[in-house]
């Protein structure tokens, strides 16, 4: 098979320069169009990043593009994955890949009948911070992990994003929208989960948009905005996730796991860098030892400081799993699982009761720093 596959994307907002601009860190890719339903934004995606626009049906006509990356809005997610496969290329999604398990399933069953590969963001618990953790619990660094507590709460998106609408519908809240990357890492720290239980409320029926262009419109909620959920994992860890668009301010971490021996404490899901910290029965808090792994690195300034950012590395570890004919790291196994996971808590708060998973998957491989660094060019 080839070295390289030929990438297209379609869906060319604020995300795609993510793509555009760190796509050429790796290997086993290489971008050569985009699309949009939005022709202009496309023509100037493309000139800015020098590869050709095309319209969504030229894009997946052409005979060069192998796997079509999936920008688009969470709602447009499960058609556009589905006419890309349909049009007989690979998809690698934005998250959620889709908002229901049937549309997951429905994807499945057209990617095995083609023969063709479906992968889906998160890919930040690829990151160094998170492997990291990942080896330290795989060493026995605090012996069998039976239980931990996440939380990911803010005030929302209507302070800073121009059009936060979708954030507040069906399909989106805070589960949907950030429970992605704690599910995975989460995934790839301890395994799949069993049941979950939540109860779940909205602390306002609307919000008052305080960005700008539409700064004092009013929209309305329709979907959760506090989630309060019970993870049961197969090999019996028990993990508290809260998640909310209600809360002004905390003091809780992201991420703690607890174990037999000692517990852990890792960054924010939603980055790949960060320090990891754990005690042993002396709880002694202090940080793990430096690991020179590529995916931790500072590569870019921002508002609120340097960061390492290696988004498109699960792109290009689906590229480089099928030329080398491996299983890809951010799999449709684990991704639909997630999106099992996810709607099972919105499942049980609406419902009252423990919901039992009816998909699982295994944890990813590690991506210790060896073959972080075949990941790269």
């Amino acid at each position: 098979m080839t070295r390289e596959l030929g990438v297209g994307i379609i869906g060319c907002g604020n995300i795609s320069t993510t793509y555009f601009s760190l796509a050429p860190l790796f290997k086993g890719l290489k971008v050569l169009a985009c699309a949009d339903i939005n022709v202009q934004a496309a023509e100037a995606r493309a000139k800015e990043y020098g590869v050709k626009a095309q319209t969504i049906e030229a894009l997946l006509a052409n005979d060069e593009i192998d796997v079509v990356v999936n920008l688009t809005i969470p709602d447009a997610h499960f058609p556009v994955s589905k006419a890309i496969l349909e049009a007989g290329k690979h998809v690698y999604s934005e998250k959620p890949l889709v908002l229901s398990l049937e549309q997951g399933e429905e994807l499945r069953r057209i990617a095995k009948a083609k023969n063709l590969a479906v992968g889906c963001a998160p890919d930040t618990f690829l990151g160094g911070a998170h492997q990291l953790a990942r080896k330290f619990i795989d060493d026995g660094g605090i012996g069998r992990v039976t239980s931990g507590a996440c939380y990911v709460m803010s005030p929302g998106m209507e302070m800073w994003h121009p059009n936060p609408d979708f954030f507040f519908l069906p399909g989106g809240g805070p589960i949907l929208d950030l429970g992605p990357y704690y599910i995975a890492n989460l995934i790839n720290l301890i395994g799949p989960v069993k049941r979950v239980g939540a109860m779940t409320s909205m602390a306002s029926e609307t919000r008052t948009i305080t960005s700008q262009p539409r700064h004092g419109e009013i929209i309305p909620v329709k979907t959760p905005t506090t989630i309060q959920a019970l993870l049961e994992f197969v090999n019996g860890a028990t993990v508290t996730l809260s998640a909310s668009w209600d809360v002004w301010s905390h003091r809780h971490a992201n991420m703690e796991l607890y174990g037999t021996d000692g517990s852990l404490y890792v960054p924010d899901p939603n980055f790949f860098g960060g320090t990891v910290e754990a005690s042993g029965r002396d709880k002694d808090i202090k940080p793990l030892e430096y690991w020179d792994h590529p995916f931790g690195k500072i590569n870019q300034e921002s508002p609120n400081g340097s960061r390492a950012n290696y988004r498109t590395a699960g792109l290009a570890d689906m590229a480089m799993s099928l030329i080398e004919g491996r299983d890809a790291r951010c799999s449709l196994d684990r991704t639909l699982h997630g999106v099992d996971v996810m709607t099972s808590i919105l499942k049980s708060g609406e419902e009252g009761r423990f919901i039992d998973l009816t998909t699982t998957c295994t944890q990813p491989a590690a991506l210790g720093i060896e073959e972080a660094q075949a990941l790269l060019k």
